[in-house]
């Protein structure tokens, strides 16, 4: 199954910033930075990339990696001096260069999600990881998106995609899966009022399943395959092993003796 062709990033980011500094937004948000903040001291290395809609966010805030690259589609104001400038799609790093990945929501807007995922494990280097988070469309939130008459809007606009699709494509390009976590249960209401009535909802959602929040954080890791060594060509021939004449020494005594007389 195809996606719904969508455009350039650029064109969603005031909308998605927008929806994301919304009460509703802000409690995702605050929700799946509560994760990352799990996981992510547990991920060493030298360069870590940050791929979001929003320059403004630090998710990377409790890694131990120093160096941190956040990638935006364009050249705005309050970007930090490490921030790259690049479509997601095509991301001008080297092959094996980054130790972390992080996509936040990266795939769900992308023109091209396949693509950016490509990209991001293209940049990983083996033993690396890639966090990818994205909008679970087993949840209230992907019910209500599939309810909805204006689906135009953000971020019902996002293509949701399926971890089974997600865990097909990541082994397509060599990474295992060694995570997958899902938080935020709250149905997706704009006022608070009503998403306190869905409380009970809420919690039986929860206890009955733990991977139906409205998005889902899966971790990645690159793996190779051990090299197996060849052995050099002498080593491989067999000996032949040719028949030995034994020594004798009847002949020599009997001309001894010979000799003596």
């Amino acid at each position: 199954m195809g996606f719904k062709q969508q455009p350039p990033l650029a064109e969603w980011l005031p909308a998605l910033r927008s929806w994301f500094d919304t009460e509703l937004g802000q409690q995702l948000l605050a929700s799946e930075r509560e994760l990352l903040d799990r996981l992510l001291p547990t991920m060493f290395g030298y360069h870590l990339l940050q791929i979001s809609f929003d320059n403004r966010l630090d998710l990377a805030r409790e890694s131990p990696v120093r160096h941190q690259i956040p990638v935006n589609p364009v050249a705005e104001l309050g970007l930090p001096d490490s921030a790259v400038i690049a479509r997601n799609e095509e991301l001008p790093f080297e092959h094996n260069s980054i130790d972390v990945v992080l996509l936040h929501h990266g795939l769900d807007f992308a023109q091209s999600p396949h693509q950016v995922l490509r990209e991001s494990a293209r940049v990983l280097r083996p033993g690396g990881y890639l966090l990818n988070i994205g909008f679970n469309p087993v949840s209230w939130w992907g019910v209500y998106r599939t309810l909805k008459l204006n689906k135009e809007t953000v971020p019902w606009q996002g293509h949701f995609i399926g971890s089974q699709r997600m865990h097909d494509w990541l082994a397509l390009l060599e990474l295992t899966v060694v995570r997958e976590l899902s938080d935020y249960y709250r149905l997706p209401f704009e006022k608070e009022s009503w998403r306190q009535r869905g409380r009970l909802i809420d919690a039986i959602t929860r206890r009955c399943s733990s991977h139906c929040g409205a998005f889902v954080l899966h971790v990645a890791r690159k793996d190779v395959g051990g090299m197996t060594p060849i052995e050099p060509v002498w080593k491989k021939r067999k000996l032949i092993n040719l028949p030995l004449v034994e020594p004798t020494t009847r002949g020599a005594r009997g001309r001894v003796s010979e000799e003596k007389n």
